[in-house]
């Protein structure tokens, strides 16, 4: 809930602004903690549909998070104090939702509290991950360096997902074309046509007499099968927002032939890059793979990341607790072992994410390599097809006079 006040800082001067806040007592207090008296605070009125923000067109991308913590990397190193850099951010990002946080961050920094609960106060933007991660260089007083670790790791991981959205376009959209031009023929091209050749009373062959029936099913039930479609995407929607069917559905994501294999070096590649990041950010063992876990982004190996930090809390190394799991491959573990045994894990587990990274591109432009060419065939072969079953039949009667 939003919340308009009124208050006088420590030196003295009003101040006018907004806060959000499950409730008024939890805003006051909230604002309390800047060090503000409060001279009065109501609900935000409610504006005009047409005056307010839509969300949508102010969503905060990853791209933007990757610039953020650039910049914030940036003025750390140049010795900038935390507020004034998140101050500074907060007047320059373009990104108004971004910059009311980020202006929300600096009144947390000037009440006095820690960069790492300020930030922890807007999940949706900073994760989990994120936060640990800066809470890790809070204590070691190694922030400036921590910023530059998380700028770097969301470079890569950005970098990756990056490329592989944007090779998969092409292909999508032969798909796409595909699938529209054979319905557009097939709904509104082929019944034209095929009336002309039921109304000849000509024998058909059997290849046209197909083509004509699936036509005539696609005019008939088109609407059915289509809001069947549409039912069918929300179920699985629904389904993937459940704790049991979003485990369901990342078991099949991993078990599609070659995407599985994909997806799993996407996963791998996170694991141990995330993992990596914060070892070197001096994030202990089992927090660093409890998090790695919670971020994966996949239940199956989040469900394995939480056995092996049973595992380890238990005194097993993190080799041996990665062993037990089949989805883990052998190399990783080796490399683990090989990393505690020479106590440069973090070093050994950032070589591992660069394999995997560039395992997951190389993937990818293999699948786009082999999706278009086949993609293209099928299409001039289906109209091909099409066209030969309608127009040879018309030819043929075309011949009888």
């Amino acid at each position: 809930m939003l919340f308009t006040y009124h208050a006088i800082d420590q030196d003295g001067h009003e101040r006018d602004g907004t806060i959000e806040a499950p409730s008024q007592d939890m805003a006051i207090t909230s604002l309390q903690r800047r060090n503000l008296i409060i001279s009065s605070i109501s609900p935000a009125e409610k504006r005009p549909w047409f005056q307010s923000d839509v969300s949508f067109f102010n969503q905060i991308s990853n791209k933007e998070i990757v610039i953020l913590s650039r910049q914030i990397a940036t003025l750390f190193e140049a010795q900038v104090s935390a507020l004034r850099v998140f101050r500074l951010l907060a007047a320059e990002v373009e990104n108004r939702q971004l910059a009311i946080i980020l202006s929300a961050v600096g009144d947390d920094l000037q009440g006095g509290s820690p960069i790492s609960k300020a930030l922890a106060r807007h999940p949706r933007v900073f994760s989990n991950f994120y936060v640990n991660m800066v809470h890790a260089g809070e204590e070691s007083g190694k922030l400036s360096e921590t910023f530059v670790y998380l700028a770097d790791y969301l470079d890569r991981s950005y970098d990756v997902v990056n490329k592989a959205e944007n090779a998969l376009i092409y292909p999508a959209f032969v798909v796409v074309v595909f699938f529209g031009v054979m319905g557009l023929m097939l709904t509104l091209v082929i019944p034209k046509i095929s009336a002309v050749l039921v109304d000849s009373g000509q024998a058909v062959p059997i290849y046209t007499s197909i083509i004509i029936g699936f036509s005539n099913f696609l005019v008939q039930y088109g609407i059915l099968i289509f809001f069947a479609f549409i039912a069918a995407v929300f179920y699985v929607w629904r389904l993937s927002k459940t704790d049991q069917g979003k485990l369901i559905l990342d078991h099949i994501k991993l078990s599609i032939p070659y995407v599985g294999d994909l997806y799993t070096k996407l996963y791998l590649g996170r694991i141990a890059d995330n993992f990596s990041t914060m070892l070197l950010s001096g994030v202990s063992v089992v927090e660093a793979i409890n998090i790695t876990g919670s971020v994966v982004g996949n239940s199956v190996f989040e469900a394995v990341l939480a056995e092996v930090t049973t595992d380890v809390k238990g005194g097993s190394s993190i080799s041996d607790a990665l062993d037990k799991h089949q989805e883990i491959p052998g190399i990783m573990v080796a490399m683990t072992k090989v990393g505690e045994e020479t106590g440069e894990l973090g070093k050994i587990l950032t070589v591992l994410a660069k394999f995997y990274n560039r395992e997951v591109i190389n993937a990818v432009d293999t699948l786009v390599g082999l999706i278009e060419p086949v993609m293209i065939v099928m299409l001039g072969l289906g109209v091909g097809i099409l066209i030969a079953a309608i127009l040879l039949p018309i030819y043929n009667l075309a011949g009888a006079f």
